[in-house]
């Protein structure tokens, strides 16, 4: 199994160019099985997560193809991926890939909308807690679906009485669901009348979502806000479609220049998806600067602050940039106390950053983060995503050599991490094996 490498306190010093969203691209791949004409998806990253989700289309029939180079280190230049569904030759989406990644789920609403029934595996347990997919099953059924769950499978159909189409009606979600909102969207698309739906998830990607969907010929309004609207069509077309910059992997290499002390401009990145993030950096003392290619981040010389901060649905705060921000922190003059409110189990990161001498204290849903000069480096393990990297980052800043094990969860959300950190100065390898 793949370990990484790090020797930290090494200033990061260059550029770091900023790929497309992984969050928004899985649903805008999914968003394909509403046409069977050509989706042609542009700055796509290359990812675990991205692959995962092609081979769950393939295997209902979708033809793609593959091109445009990966990009060099300095190029933010991402993949181009067409998606043709016109032949689905199934409407089972099992539980091989869907266990792997929870997003798979997605495929559920743009399969019952256009061929009136789908059997869809539920997506299983996850490492940071409960994601009940609850809320996209009421979705469903608020346009007319009948839902069953059998043998771990959500089977879903279209009822008698709608003559094979979904029907407008009004969706309101209890709790701020993204994957909720992105299902519920492209199932209104095709459903007879409108659909009105309430508490929306308003992050960046659903609004990328959107905005492809209306260039494919939805009527969508309300585009941002917390109540959306469609007024539902019979078909949908093919368009090209260019994937957001990611958000969280900008916010991640923020916070790599911020805790190495370094200066690093981010190219491609979307400043306005980031507001809370920046003001974060801000107020504990980091430089953020406007650029004419992106973002620079400059710490070089900072005394960096501990503050408060508290995750929140977007535009709050990400719960993704959680363990990142707690990283930065631990290296921060004072202390601080990070809240997390989205997952329950979202600190299995904390005893991985005390073994590299981070003084973390968890009280339920809330880190008491006493900050210090130097942590020292440690082999540690990764536990999910965004904590796999908030150990790189720590291990940047630290004395020494740290060893990052478990390292596939890195590969389903950063493309070329090491190779990016490596040209801005830092000693950091992949160890194969």
């Amino acid at each position: 199994m793949d370990r990484i490498r790090i020797v930290g306190g090494t200033p990061l010093r260059g550029t770091i160019p900023i790929g497309g969203a992984k969050n928004a691209a899985l649903p805008l791949m999914a968003a394909a099985l509403l046409t069977e004409e050509t989706l042609r998806l542009t700055n796509l990253p290359h990812l675990a997560d991205i692959t995962t989700m092609a081979h769950l289309l393939a295997q209902h029939g979708t033809s793609m193809h593959l091109n445009g180079g990966e990009g060099g280190v300095g190029s933010a230049s991402g993949r181009v991926l067409e998606l043709q569904a016109a032949d689905i030759t199934s409407l089972t989406a099992p539980y091989d890939l869907v266990r792997k990644m929870r997003a798979s789920v997605l495929v559920l609403g743009p399969l019952l909308a256009r061929f009136g029934a789908c059997r869809v595996s539920l997506p299983g347990g996850c490492s940071i807690g409960t994601r009940p997919v609850d809320l996209h099953l009421k979705a469903m059924e608020a346009l007319g679906a009948e839902i069953s769950l059998d043998e771990g499978y959500i089977n879903a159909r279209i009822r008698d009485d709608l003559n094979g189409r979904l029907r407008g009606g009004t969706i309101m979600f209890p709790a701020v669901t993204v994957g909720g909102t992105e299902n519920a969207l492209m199932a209104a698309c095709l459903a007879e009348g409108e659909t009105v739906i309430m508490n929306a998830a308003q992050e960046p990607e659903i609004t990328d979502l959107v905005n492809c969907l209306t260039l494919m010929g939805a009527r969508i309004s309300g585009i941002g806000s917390n109540c959306l609207r469609v007024e539902g069509v019979s078909s949908l077309h093919g368009t090209e479609y260019s994937v957001l910059p990611d958000r969280i992997e900008t916010g991640t290499y923020a916070i790599a220049a911020a805790i190495t002390r370094g200066d690093v401009e981010l190219v491609g990145a979307n400043s306005a998806a980031l507001g809370a993030v920046f003001s974060a950096l801000n107020e504990c003392g980091v430089e953020v600067i406007e650029t004419s290619r992106g973002v620079r981040i400059r710490a070089d010389g900072a005394e960096i602050r501990g503050i408060d901060l508290m995750t929140e649905p977007y535009p709050g705060f990400p719960t993704d940039m959680q363990a990142q921000f707690m990283a930065l922190m631990a290296t921060a003059n004072g202390a601080s106390m990070i809240t997390e409110t989205i997952f329950e189990n979202r600190f299995m990161h904390v005893p991985e950053l005390c073994r590299m001498g981070a003084r973390i204290n968890v009280h339920g849903a809330s880190a008491i983060v006493r900050g210090m000069p130097r942590l020292s480096g440690a082999p540690v393990m990764a536990t999910d995503l965004r904590a796999s990297v908030s150990l790189v980052l720590a291990g940047l800043a630290a004395e020494g050599e740290t060893i990052v094990n478990r390292i596939y969860h890195l590969d389903r959300g950063y493309e070329r991490l090491e190779a990016k950190l490596a040209a801005c100065g830092a000693n950091i390898e992949r160890l194969r094996g």
